[in-house]
């Protein structure tokens, strides 16, 4: 729990007794005090300014016990500064930092607890795999015997057992990885941070060590705060994603929310694919299109000629014969085939339609002779449900 004096050092408390305010504030320091109490991580009004260039404006967030959370986001989006303020290898311009319900701000992170694990692995190349995982407990202190057992503990974690007289050198990339995870939950840090660290690797490998992370993860319950630019990695493995845009975070939220019910146009684009569609509120529930078509859409509050921003997943989006049946709750649009791409189970279709909207559908593949031929006239159609409102 957060101590009397840090709290009365980050919120002035006035010293009239008689004060509503006074009653007020002390009730939101309980509050407070509960909420730092669930979770590894609280970040207030946290923000880092590199002279006149803002890295990261002012941020709130919290990383519960336990929990996968990945910081998501394109280069120079914020998520890095995030990451080392966290660790404390930068200091904040404003804002306190706590961990566990302790103010951390300015802890020296060497004595923060926080386990890093780098995208260039970091070993030491003269040390053999035994003495690189060793190395945070010698630096420690701990005995001999200690050390023997919690090092050949985090080995058999990361299956590594019998590779502990190797060096660096000796071992694949993935193999390297795993010994830079090993020497990171060897000493049992309250956090563990992993900043990109599969960016280096081949995409068979890739996938792999996500799957070992993910089960190592669930075997230690270690809070994990992981850095990546790619999407797949985040929907993979995460509890909660915070998608990082400009310095600022542009959604929070489970990998569900963001792939199903993204908040604007950077998430629905930064996150899978997607169709977009622009147009004006001309009714209940109706919005004009290109070509002076009217689609259904979910937004029976949205005022009358109002401009309004849609998004589908390709995926959502059907194609079949101009004369086939459909649903009666579809939006429907002829169009001509322009092109399609295999890309393994999945085909992609693109449609220009005759209104002039270019639609893009993913099918379950089939065989080349089954799939939609360049210059087919063909339907494309989505459910109402299906369609998601952005925000402006």
């Amino acid at each position: 729990m957060i101590s009397q004096t840090v709290y009365t050092e980050t919120i002035s408390v006035p010293s009239s007794a008689a004060s509503p305010n006074r009653v007020n504030r002390m009730h939101d320091a309980t509050v407070l005090d509960e909420h730092l109490a669930t979770h590894a991580i609280a970040l207030k009004s946290i923000s880092k300014s590199f002279g006149s260039v803002t890295a990261l404006h002012q941020t709130d967030l919290s990383v519960r016990k336990g929990e996968f959370l990945t910081l998501l986001g394109p280069s120079g989006s914020g998520k890095t500064t995030l990451l080392n303020l966290i660790a404390g290898a930068i200091g904040p311009t404003t804002g306190v930092i706590f961990l566990d319900g302790r103010d951390i701000t300015s802890v020296p992170p060497r004595e923060r607890g926080i386990g890093m694990v780098f995208q260039n692995y970091a070993l030491m190349p003269h040390m053999t795999v035994f003495d690189n995982v060793a190395y945070p407990l010698r630096a420690r202190h701990h005995p001999a015997v200690t050390i023997r057992a919690k090092v050949m503990e985090a080995l058999d974690r990361v299956g590594l057992h019998g590779f502990e007289d190797r060096k660096p050198r000796q071992l694949s990339g993935g193999q390297q990885q795993r010994v830079g995870i090993a020497r990171c939950i060897v000493y049992s840090p309250a956090i563990i941070m992993m900043d990109e660290p599969l960016g280096a690797l081949d995409k068979n490998l890739r996938e792999q060590m996500m799957g070992e992370i993910k089960r190592l993860h669930k075997d230690l319950g270690t809070t994990i705060i992981y850095v990546t630019h790619d999407q797949e990695e985040a929907l993979y493995m995460s509890d909660r994603i915070c998608l990082m845009s400009m310095g600022q975070i542009a959604q929070l939220g489970t990998p569900d929310e963001l792939y199903f019910q993204p908040r604007n146009r950077f998430v629905a684009e930064f996150i899978g694919e997607s169709n977009l569609i622009s147009g004006r509120i001309i009714g209940d529930g109706q919005m004009m299109i290109a070509g002076n078509r009217s689609i259904a859409v979910p937004c029976s509050g949205c005022v009358e000629g109002s401009d309004l921003l849609i998004m589908i997943r390709p995926e959502k989006v059907q194609i079949s014969g101009t004369d086939e049946p459909f649903k009666e709750d579809s939006n429907v649009l002829f169009g001509e085939v322009a092109g399609s791409s295999f890309i393994g189970g999945m085909t992609r279709v693109a449609v220009n339609t005759e209104n002039g909207l270019n639609v893009m559908a993913k099918l379950v593949s089939d065989r080349a002779e089954s799939r939609p031929e360049p210059g087919a006239r063909v339907r494309v159609c989505w459910s109402s449900s299906d369609v998601v409102v952005l925000e402006k």
